[in-house]
């Protein structure tokens, strides 16, 4: 009882630390520090204390994140002393020290952190070694130690390749743009920061902070582009939680304020309001600093579009944007953004005045209303007052397919996701040749993959043309034999009276016709892996010697005064029942005992129906590239005559079936049941019942008769075929669902003899 409890705890705080990391990678800070207190709550509850430590850990990283200083200084010391610890986990901590001393700007503190770890984890290429020298790196270019700044991040260049990551590789791809910056290579840091825009995580609200941040450090030669990056990175830092970066932000625009300031270029003072407000707050948006070239302008214009999109995820900021749009765009009188829950409304932005106008928190016909999607449980959406022109209208339809596409394409991409997480990568298992789904399928071939690695004998049973022979292929591909020969033969290929010799070789000489020596199939896969495929069917003649081979690893050609060692891995196949030849003295016990080591029987293609459609797909296209055609589908009718049929020759008839009709299609045809084979068409045949011959286990019975009649004609008819079909009465009653005893005077009443 109490381990179930733990295990339940336990379980419980590992999905806590799961939808922590899933929050923080989608941006809500808050959400992801709460799930993390979750995570500290069960594990200490549960007293594992490696997750105890690893929750704390997530606990002080969000806190730090959220600006709560003091309180991811008491989390992190309170596990400071907590017993044995990994080096993994101490790095973890120190990470998260570093972290939080580079927040502060406390580079003391991150020296002293650093002068213990930094040599630990320069030589480890741990994840958590990885990660600690990306949060040096970030340490170094804060404090303006450049030159160890480069020197770091190009340390961690060589350990990239090997990690899968992409968190990693995107933050490792923003910090190398950083330090690329402070080397003068801007070029290389536009690669790197276009990396992770293009990326699968560019449209993640922190990461498209962190590269609208970096990118304003990037567009420093232009004042106008480096405030609208970087007032862009402060709004979505705010609005996500993440002070931390926020604040970066906005000391990078206070930088270049005071730079322009000093040079008497400081044209975007306005823009200073927008630091000045609350981390989450939105208020007055204008279209940003004034642009003193028409070229600035649709600049400035590009930069609110491309973001408008990359933030269709969260609404309110993709709504910041287009109110940006809106204004510079000059077709609105007034703009607000509003988030609506039930009957109740919440203001949050406004373009075109001072102050919001209320009026348009009203439904009208006269307004414009951009819906931009759900936030949590509020629908957020653009509401404007157009200018009464014909112009500004079709300006606002044209915003209004902008921000139609941008919801497309975001609920592509979450389509997209969900698919990929429906049907993920395929399994080791399904990568040994094998177009498969079902769990059947799946087990065996998981089996398959760990018996390859042995050189143990291996039977494979299943009925013909379920893939035997690609089985033994990829036990081959799969083993350490792999790079050596793979030779499959058939025992029913050669006559019976020549089979020994086929398989064990013979000298020259040894007999009548027996020119040159020849060395066998066992000894022509010497190294390698051997399919002995129809082994029901080998003689009982044979099958002595084939024995002595696969106990002692020996064979002994005909005519040779010695045996002759050869090492060969042997994988039998066959489609007969060995059990029952073994039962009738047709096959060797001892030789089946010695083959069945490990037994893999392919289940047969009706009872893995699911996994038809992949095969249709599979076969077809392979059917299309040998016929040189394209364009060929199957129609919906089609492929459920193919899923419902019986296939007594498994996936070989399935290939055939699919060659047979793209060869005889045209190019771009839909195949219908008229194209299939007339023996597969006939099994999904419907005709009128009153005109279907009856099947011999049916049973016509007249209508128009006394229902005593009928069941007398209804009961001698099942007794008698029960007799018929059963050796004796007593089976005979059982199917019937008789006694012995019922059946007799059943028979006696209707008169039926034996």
């Amino acid at each position: 009882m109490h381990l179930d409890e733990a295990t339940d705890l336990v379980e419980s705080s590992q999905l806590a630390l799961t939808r922590s990391a899933v929050h923080g990678l989608l941006g809500d800070a808050t959400a992801a520090y709460f799930h993390a207190t979750q995570a500290v709550r069960f594990a200490q509850t549960s007293g594992a204390q490696a997750m105890v430590r690893a929750a704390l850990n997530n606990v002080s990283h969000f806190q730090v994140l959220l600006a709560r200083y003091d309180d991811a200084k008491a989390t992190l010391y309170s596990f400071a002393d907590g017993g044995p610890r990994s080096l993994d986990s101490e790095l973890n901590r120190s990470n998260t020290q570093l972290m939080l001393a580079t927040a502060m700007a406390d580079f003391e503190a991150a020296a002293e952190i650093d002068s213990e770890f930094g040599p630990i984890a320069e030589g480890k290429r741990t994840v958590a070694a990885q990660w600690y020298k990306l949060a040096r790196a970030v340490y170094l270019i804060r404090s303006n130690r450049q030159a160890e700044a480069l020197a770091q991040w190009r340390s961690c260049v060589g350990d990239t390749s090997a990690i899968t990551d992409r968190t990693y590789i995107d933050r490792f791809a923003l910090i190398g743009a950083e330090a690329q910056l402070l080397e003068g290579r801007r070029l290389q840091a536009a690669d790197s920061v276009s990396s992770v825009w293009l990326g699968p995580q560019g449209r993640l609200p922190e990461f498209a902070a962190s590269a609208h941040r970096v990118s304003g450090r990037l567009a420093a030669d232009s004042p106008i582009a480096a405030f609208d990056h970087f007032s862009r990175a402060a709004r979505i830092f705010g609005h996500i939680g993440h002070l931390v970066g926020r604040g970066e932000s906005l000391h990078n625009a206070a930088t270049l304020r005071a730079t322009l300031a000093g040079s008497g270029l400081d044209g975007v003072a306005h823009i200073t309001t927008f630091y000045m407000e609350p981390p989450h707050a939105f208020g007055r948006v204008d279209a940003g600093a004034t642009p003193s070239t028409s070229a600035d302008a649709v600049a400035q214009s590009l930069r609110a579009t491309a973001a408008m999109v990359d933030l269709t995820s969260r609404p309110a900021l993709s709504g910041y944007e287009l109110l940006s749009l809106v204004s510079a765009s000059g077709a609105a009188e007034r703009a607000v953004m509003v988030a609506r829950r039930g009957t109740a409304s919440e203001l949050l932005g406004w373009t075109g005045a001072d102050s919001a106008d209320a009026a348009l928190l009203a439904p009208s016909d006269q307004w414009v209303t951009f819906p931009l999607g759900s936030d949590g449980d509020r629908d957020v959406s653009v509401v404007v007052r157009p200018r009464n022109l014909g112009s500004a209208r079709t300006t606002l339809l044209a915003l209004q397919r902008l921000a139609l596409n941008a919801a497309s394409l975001h609920q592509a991409a979450v389509a997209e996701s969900e698919r990929s997480a429906l049907w993920p990568e395929p399994l080791p298992e399904q990568l040994l040749g094998f177009v498969c789904a079902s769990e059947s399928m799946l087990e065996l071939l998981s089996a398959t993959r760990r018996v390859a690695a042995s050189n143990f004998a291996v039977l494979i049973t299943g009925e013909t043309g379920t893939g035997k022979e690609l089985l033994a292929r990829a036990i081959h591909n799969s083993s350490p034999r792999s790079k050596q020969r793979f030779q499959p033969f058939n025992c029913t290929a050669v006559a019976r009276e020549m089979l020994d010799a086929q398989l064990f070789g013979y000298k020259r000489g040894a007999f009548t016709g027996a020119h040159d020596s020849f060395p066998g199939v066992i000894r022509s896969a010497a190294g390698g892996t051997l399919l002995l495929d129809e082994i029901g069917e080998i003689g009982l003649d044979v099958q002595p010697k084939l024995l002595r081979f696969l106990e002692s690893g020996e064979v002994h050609p005909l005519g040779e005064p010695t045996p002759v060692s050869v090492d060969v891995r042997v994988v039998a196949a066959t489609n007969a029942n060995l059990d029952k030849l073994v039962e009738e003295g047709k096959f060797r016990d001892d030789l089946f005992y010695r083959l069945n080591v490990v037994r893999l029987t392919i289940p047969p293609l009706r009872e893995r129906r699911e996994e038809i459609p992949l095969l249709l797909d599979h076969f077809l296209e392979r059917a299309q590239k040998e016929c040189g055609k394209s364009g060929i589908r199957v129609g919906e009718t089609a492929a459920e005559y193919l899923l419902l049929y019986a296939w007594p020759g498994n996936v070989r008839e399935l290939a055939n079936e699919v060659r047979r009709a793209v060869a005889l299609a045209e190019p771009g045809a839909v195949l219908m049941p008229e194209h299939l084979s007339a023996k597969l068409a006939a099994t999904r045949r419907t005709v009128p019942v009153d005109q279907r011959p009856p099947d011999h286990t049916e049973l016509v019975v007249r209508r128009d008769q006394p229902l005593t009649a009928a069941v007398e004609h209804v009961e001698r008819a099942l007794i008698q075929d029960a007799l018929r079909r059963h050796a004796n009465v007593e089976d005979a009653a059982r199917a019937l669902g008789l006694s012995r005893k019922g059946l007799y005077l059943k028979r006696q009443r209707l008169k039926i003899d034996e």
